[in-house]
């Protein structure tokens, strides 16, 4: 129950970076670094809860579901850390992989549309 009640604040915090304002589109770096510092913790916090909890665990979708939303460094770092699914390869390849997609596509909008190089 904690678990979904963490998810839905971090939702809450990641809409708050693409909130309209009365000027447009208001995109600020503080909430965005705040909703990824937020989503690592959750992803870290969820790998914990998920190796202590023998029986029901959380489910290995919400897993991806948070690596999916940004929180890649957090369930990597929990995953070593508490030595939790570490010889399942779809997670040691998966995360991973869902990060450096993850990283190449804010490099790339950060180019095109940003940096505009």
């Amino acid at each position: 129950m904690i678990f979904y009640v963490v998810i839905i604040v971090v939702i809450f915090v990641g809409s708050e970076v693409f909130a309209m304002g009365e000027y447009g589109l208001i995109f600020t770096w503080q909430f965005a670094v705040l909703y990824l510092i937020v989503i690592n913790l959750v992803g870290f916090c969820a790998m914990g809860i998920d190796k202590f909890k023998a029986k029901r665990g959380i489910p290995e979708k919400s897993l991806f579901t948070i690596t999916l939303l940004g929180g890649g460094f957090g369930t990597i770092a929990g995953m070593y850390l508490f030595r939790h699914k570490t010889k399942k390869l779809y997670f040691t390849i998966g995360f991973p992989v869902i990060l450096l997609v993850e990283i190449f596509l804010v490099f790339y909008f950060l180019i095109k549309y940003v940096w505009r190089f």
